[in-house]
């Protein structure tokens, strides 16, 4: 309690205990006019303004929008590309002038002549309106062309890309010679004094017979080829003709300076068949006057000069033909037609007389069964002791082709006397 000299008041003088303080209500109004001039005691007060609201929503509106805008450049587009089009159809810009406009390459032996009656419809069109898919089509089907690309550079410029076929050999077709590629395809001789190639001739091609039989042909083609290479000793440029009538009897004519000579491969082993030619034509030409073929199809019998009459004639050249064959580098001895009879070229009355025939035994081969040797000796020994008769020369001479290919294959034919001939051991 404090002193009653002081100024001080205490607060039971000033709040008696009997007596309640109560605070006076405030009106709500004026309550809540303090309340927003307390949240925001330096702006003035605002109206509210009452808004009134779409139909559509805000969200689908602007979708709307966008839509509109999207199809308005799409129509702009649409113009413009029009207008382009119509440009580029009429515009003498587009327009291929002259044939210096059309550039090609890759071209050796496809001539002007072939590529003007392909390309040459196309000179005063628009080059928009060239097909480009067709013209690559018949650019391919020139002989020569293996491939070709077609393309079109704005405002007026082709550019063609063509690869050409590769020859491997020459093939006789007809009355006429071609180059032919390894898929079987006949291409024409290059102008005269070109170019010069060193194949040989194929025989056995005919002009109708589809590209399938002829790729097959060249296959056996190939194989030989590449056999007779194999060792290096390069023996296919010995070659003037290769004949494929017969899958089973490949023929090749070697060029030989004393006189060409044609010699029967058979269906394998033709480099160590070719090799006992190489190795034993001296010696054959020694002991006959004249040598013009040798079969060597038998694993252990050879025969010199075997009857001819089987072999297929072929048409002969004519003069032009065989200027431009020789001029593309064929050999002389393949521009001769082969007599059947045996003679080469000439007329029929010309024809050399019958072959004589010469069995020879070559080295015996260590895989050869016991009983075929035994065969092959009762053959030989019968055919000495018919040696040792007295043999008529004129059917010496005109001994026939099935007697010599029985006698070859170790067994004489009985209803057949044997052609005179010589054993000799190699």
């Amino acid at each position: 309690m404090a002193r009653k000299g002081s100024p001080t008041i205490s607060q039971e003088e000033l709040y008696p205990s009997g007596e309640e303080f109560v605070r006076p209500a405030l009106d709500d109004t004026r309550g809540l006019d303090l309340d927003v001039e307390e949240e925001s005691p330096f702006l003035r007060a605002q109206k509210r303004v009452s808004v009134r609201r779409g139909t559509i929503p805000k969200k689908a509106a602007n979708r709307l929008k966008w839509a509109l805008i999207a199809v308005a450049i799409l129509a702009l587009a649409g113009v413009a590309a029009a207008s382009l089009y119509s440009y580029g159809e009429h515009s003498w810009r587009f327009r291929v002038e002259s044939s210096d406009d059309i550039e090609v390459s890759g071209t050796h032996n496809v001539t002007q002549a072939q590529l003007r009656e392909v390309l040459g419809g196309d000179i005063g069109r628009n080059i928009f309106f060239i097909p480009l898919a067709e013209r690559k089509a018949q650019l391919e089907q020139i002989p020569w062309v293996e491939s070709a690309s077609v393309m079109r550079f704005v405002p007026n410029h082709l550019k063609i890309e063509i690869k050409e076929r590769t020859p491997v050999a020459f093939a006789r077709v007809g009355s006429r010679i071609s180059l032919v590629d390894a898929g079987g395809v006949l291409m024409d001789l290059p102008a005269t004094g070109k170019r010069k190639y060193s194949f040989p001739v194929i025989l056995g091609a005919t002009s109708g017979e589809p590209l399938s039989t002829r790729a097959a042909r060249m296959k056996i083609y190939n194989e030989v080829v590449h056999e007779l290479d194999s060792s290096g000793g390069r023996y296919s440029q010995d070659l003037s003709e290769v004949d494929l009538s017969d899958p089973d009897d490949v023929k090749v004519v070697a060029n030989d300076p004393q006189g060409a000579v044609l010699v029967h491969l058979g269906s394998s082993n033709y480099l160590e068949r070719y090799k006992v030619y190489v190795s034993h034509v001296q010696e054959w030409r020694q002991q006959f006057d004249k040598l013009e073929s040798v079969d060597l199809r038998y694993d252990r019998q050879i025969i010199v000069n075997p009857d001819l009459r089987g072999t297929t004639k072929q048409p002969p050249l004519s003069a032009s033909a065989a200027r431009i064959a020789a001029a593309a580098g064929v050999k002389t001895t393949a521009l001769v037609t082969r007599d059947p009879s045996g003679s080469r070229g000439g007329s029929a009355g010309t024809g050399s007389k019958a072959s004589q025939v010469l069995v020879t035994k070559q080295a015996e081969n260590p895989k050869t069964s016991k009983a075929a040797k035994r065969r092959s000796w009762k053959a030989r020994s019968r055919w000495a002791k018919r040696d040792k008769r007295a043999v008529n020369p004129a059917a010496a001479a005109t001994g026939s082709h099935a007697s010599t290919a029985a006698s070859a294959a170790g067994v004489p034919p009985a209803s057949k006397k044997p052609s005179a001939g010589i054993a000799k051991e190699q």
